[in-house]
């Protein structure tokens, strides 16, 4: 083919394959000849030139640090720290909220003092938890990404594509570990303490306080600021003290959590469709694609139920936080407006932590938070505090959804183990006994030729 019969298309595959190729150098005459298809020569061969250094170790993972330097970058626009006095006046919230917790829950206290934070410091710390949960939907963008350029690709350059498989993948990685940062960043404008989101993002065992979104949080309230620092301190405690003593339960959240994103899903159609009307020099659409939640499906029946399972989770946790909280913080006049200001925002939930929903697939939200609540309450008042928070010692023991629904049946289990007898019997304990005695499972309604008869040598003889 001679220079003459090319087209600009044909240029910008050899370009590409200078790009992708074993030790490929980038020809700025290449460049030039791609002004017939309206793209910035210049622009291009600068964002080329940063692709190749970029991507020249890549690994094909998700570059976790970007979104971390994403996300302190916003953190930390503000500059702000932790002055003295906020401290000071936060440790003596904690302190007495503390001895208040101790006199309603027979769960102990932290093992080390709760913090005040800066926004940069949540971010620091929360990070892990945030790769945990979000590298299985990262890993299936990049995945859906990767399959898209294949299928949009001409055939002359699947081979191409192909080759530059890993380091495609990082560029997918980067556009969502950097869109995650973002998310991070302007969460941590929004969190007031580590247990705000509602899954165990500090270190198990950690309690802490963010000053300057707390100060946020009280404006436009009309309440006393410390009333408000010796709720929140409170139900900061209760969250931490409850992961503290349940170990198994941080691991149980977030395993109900990466079980619902493996089951994620992207909407090949949706990036199909994009990629058809792609414009080079708007990327703009692909990220508020990402960031919208356009490329999520609607969930299957099995994530739809990995979904419920974990709310229901989060309820139980909540809600047992929520009356132990109010318990607490009795003698707060206003502790009972605090608490529905609380309710209010954990139900409807920030600006990030919808885009985090739309990101990840997935919002946080407690939904049964209220009948959660009264079901603590219940049993609270049927068996009292130490009763109740022995439902925390094992897995097995944790309230099931049909316990929300109604109580009945887990209070009559606590009462009879009060009074040092068996539980009352369920559907299970006699599934279980014929299971064990080898009792046939045989549906009792089904019909037989054979029912009432063995078969003996010499035919069917009566039973």
């Amino acid at each position: 083919m001679t220079d003459e019969d090319r087209s600009p298309e044909d240029d910008f595959q050899e370009l590409l394959r200078q790009l992708f190729g074993a030790g490929g150098q980038i020809d700025p005459e290449q460049i030039q000849k791609l002004t017939g298809m309206n793209i910035d020569p210049a622009m291009l061969a600068g964002l080329m030139q940063q692709m190749q250094g970029a991507f020249a170790g890549a690994d094909g993972g998700i570059p976790w640090d970007s979104a971390r330097t994403a996300a302190l970058h916003i953190a930390n626009q503000d500059g702000l720290s932790v002055t003295s006095g906020q401290r000071t006046d936060l440790d003596q919230a904690f302190a007495l909220a503390d001895l208040w917790l101790s006199a309603v829950t027979s769960i102990s206290a932290l093992a080390q003092p709760a913090r005040s934070l800066t926004r940069g410091d949540w971010v620091e710390q929360t990070m892990p938890v945030w790769q945990e949960a979000a590298e299985p939907v990262a890993t299936s963008i990049t995945d859906a990404l990767l399959d898209a350029l294949g299928q949009q690709a001409p055939e002359e350059m699947r081979g191409v594509v192909e080759g530059a498989g890993r380091i495609m993948r990082s560029v997918g990685g980067s556009l969502f570990a950097a869109q995650l940062g973002q998310v991070i960043g302007r969460l941590s404008k929004e969190v007031v303490s580590g247990g705000d989101v509602g899954i165990p993002l500090l270190p198990v065992g950690e309690a802490a306080i963010l000053p300057q979104n707390f100060a946020d949080f009280g404006q436009g309230l009309e309440i006393p600021e410390d009333q408000l620092a010796l709720y929140l301190a409170t139900r900061e405690l209760a969250h931490a003290r409850l992961f503290r003593h349940a170990r198994w339960l941080h691991l149980h959240v977030l395993s109900q959590l990466t079980d619902y994103a493996r089951g994620l899903e992207v909407d090949t159609s949706a990036l199909e469709s994009m990629a058809d009307r792609f414009d080079p020099e708007n990327p703009e659409e692909l990220r508020a694609a990402l960031e919208s939640g356009a490329l999520m499906p609607p969930r299957s029946e099995a994530q739809q139920a990995a979904l419920t399972r974990l709310e229901n989770v989060l309820a139980v946790i909540e809600g047992w936080v929520e009356v132990v909280t109010e318990e607490a913080t009795q003698r707060l006049p206003d502790a009972g407006r605090i608490a529905e200001a609380v309710r209010r925002r954990r139900a409807v939930g920030g600006p990030a932590e919808r885009a985090l929903g739309a990101l990840v697939g997935l919002e946080l939200r407690p939904r049964r938070l209220r009948e959660a609540g009264a079901m603590w309450r219940a049993i609270t008042e049927a068996v009292g505090s130490e009763a109740r928070d022995g439902l925390w010692d094992y897995p097995d023991l944790l309230p099931t959804p049909e316990d929300i629904d109604d109580p009945t049946a887990i209070i009559e289990r606590l009462q009879a183990a009060a009074r040092g007898e068996a539980a009352p019997r369920d559907e299970m304990d006699d599934a279980l006994e014929r299971l064990l005695s080898g009792e046939d499972f045989t549906d009792p309604d089904a019909t037989d030729d054979s029912a009432g008869s063995e078969e003996g040598p010499e035919g069917p003889r009566p039973v």
